[in-house]
């Protein structure tokens, strides 16, 4: 059954990639490519990267990519933050930032470009590009993909693989194939090549899953076509009244047939290099001298912006000293940087730096900043920061002046406050520095939507204390009344006393007690609130801890 089956795909498969050919296609992808961006970037801060091997990038308390040492021990991504660590105890996990993912594969990609033009990204770690005009330069497909792995391990990426076949998706599967997968030649290390025509042979035998959707292959396998061959076996025209587009597209797919118009790859237009940098000679050591130094380089860094079309909303100054050592630093603005916001932030970045760098070898101190280098972390249209036709910015006259005061007080002289996430109210109190915004990674973290289980639902307190108060808590006959075992109350509360003050009003309605348990793990003691109103309509909120009371705020 499975051979009739088998040469039934062949066949629709040849009379499909007849009419319609596919043109032989290059991958380039790196393995794990989050995890290597990840390490890059932490060495690039400056930051201690852990000596193990194992590690995990998670998201919403699930592993998105792990290192190869990790996916040897059982972690696989998908998994659970939890259950990978039960799998794994010495696995280091790590907050995945897709922006990371994509800033670092941008040189990669510009060096691709350098080698071969017409390359397209198709997400961080993987691109294509055509292979006709690359096997014609360098004498056919294996010297190209030659080429293209040399300049990988130029890059450092020794572990990189390139795929060749019958269009894109099956370039990608060739890269990601086994040297003793059927129908794939493995002419060198890290190099798969299908050979023209065999690419349906090399599909069949793959499961739906890569080719369909996770909902859409759940049904193609409950109906019994669990490979790519068995899939491509159908006609399309069923195909697509069953399952619709996604169905067609993944029957194509299947079928290594070729776009209806034009070619599969759409390289991007390849990006000018927005960066600028000023060399100092000598170096300049005072804040106030290097940012009027750097006033024109950072005119001509947002006019460089202007020319695209662009506006900066995350910039990174990289300040050299005269000893080689580099300071980076990405700022982030809720609007637009101008030439005057990125001179402060130099002038910020420098008053930030030691009085004193440590010195080298031959006992020499840094005496100054050597090179300034501007880039943007982040652009976005400029027509989507254009004001309204109302005026939908904040009021001009506020932004200007408090601007000014911020650059001669400081980064944080100047500021404004907002609630962050946590369970205690003193903590989700946040100063932010004026004409600041907060990474993605930090909002999801310090998110006030939570969930923060245990954070005290409904209205708030009008008055939070910065430090508890302490407070007593007594029943009718003055003894102080407690949590019990089971997260309840001792006794009727009757009498309340905050600080030295002891309230004349009886306590009147209270709430049921409700725990707040965190850190457990790192020995942080279990605490209780409870919510009391007073005779009078005064209202607390109380605090249980270690067997006191506190009062965490008042209402009003």
């Amino acid at each position: 059954m499975s051979g009739g089956l088998g040469s039934s795909a062949a066949a629709s498969t040849a009379s499909s990639a007849a009419s319609n050919p596919a043109e032989r296609i290059i991958v380039f992808w790196v393995p794990d490519w989050p995890v290597i961006a990840h390490l890059r970037e932490a060495e690039a801060a400056g930051a201690e990267t852990q000596d193990s091997p194992h590690i995990a990038l998670v998201a919403d308390r699930r592993v998105v990519a792990c290192s190869g040492a990790a996916r040897a021990e059982g972690v696989r991504a998908g998994l659970r933050e939890a259950e990978a660590q039960s799998r794994l105890p010495s696995l280091a996990v790590h907050p995945h930032d897709p922006e990371t993912d994509e800033r670092r594969f941008a040189p990669v990609i510009a060096e691709l470009e350098r080698l071969i033009p017409g390359v397209e990204p198709l997400r961080p770690g993987l691109c294509a590009m055509r292979a006709r005009g690359p096997a014609r330069y360098y004498g056919g497909e294996e010297s190209a993909a030659a080429a293209i792995l040399a300049l990988a391990a130029k890059l450092g990426l020794a572990d990189a693989r390139v795929g060749i076949a019958d269009g894109r998706f099956a370039a990608e599967q060739a890269a990601r194939a086994g040297s003793g997968d059927p129908a794939v030649t493995a002419p060198r290390e890290g190099v798969r090549i299908v050979p023209p025509g065999a690419a349906a042979a090399f599909l069949s035998d793959l499961p739906v899953s890569r080719a369909a959707e996770p909902a859409l292959a759940e049904v193609l396998s409950g109906l019994g076509i669990r490979t790519l061959g068995a899939l491509a076996a159908l006609p399309e025209d069923a195909v697509r009244q069953r399952f619709g587009a996604a169905g067609v597209a993944a029957h194509r797919r299947a079928s290594a047939s070729g776009p209806r118009h034009g070619s599969e790859v759409r390289p991007r237009r390849p990006m000018r290099d927005l960066a600028v940098e000023l060399p100092l000679e000598p170096p300049v050591e005072n804040s106030e001298q290097l940012a009027f130094a750097c006033m024109a380089l950072a005119e001509r860094f947002i006019s460089g912006l202007a020319e695209d079309r662009l506006v900066c909303t995350g910039l990174r100054v990289e300040l050299t000293d005269d000893l080689g050592v580099r300071h980076e630093r990405v700022w982030a603005h809720p609007h637009r940087f101008t030439a005057a916001d990125a001179v402060n932030r130099i002038r910020w970045q420098v008053a930030a730096l030691p009085s004193k760098h440590t010195p080298a070898e031959g006992g020499r101190e840094g005496t100054g900043i050597a090179l300034v280098r501007l880039s943007p972390a982040h652009t976005d249209r400029a027509s989507a920061h254009e004001p309204g036709l109302w005026s939908a910015e904040p009021d001009a006259r506020v932004h200007h002046h408090l601007s000014r005061a911020q650059s001669r007080l400081g980064h944080t002289g100047v500021g404004t406050a907002e609630l962050a996430g946590g369970r205690m109210l003193a903590a989700r109190q946040r100063f932010v520095p004026w004409n600041t915004a907060h990474s993605a990674q930090h909002a999801a973290r310090d998110s006030a939507a939570g969930p923060w289980p245990g954070a005290l639902p409904g209205p708030k307190p009008s008055l939070v204390f910065p430090e508890p108060l302490p407070a007593e808590l007594r029943d009718e006959h003055a003894r102080t009344v407690n949590i019990d075992e089971e997260d309840l109350l001792t006794a009727r509360p009757a009498r309340l006393r905050v600080g030295p003050t002891v309230f004349d009003a009886p306590v009147s309605d209270w709430s049921i007690p409700w725990p707040v348990r965190e850190q457990w793990w790192r020995g942080a003691p279990e605490r209780f609130r409870l919510q009391v109103q007073l005779g009078d309509g005064d209202a607390w909120l109380l605090l249980h801890e270690r067997g006191r009371w506190y009062a965490e705020g008042r209402y009003d």
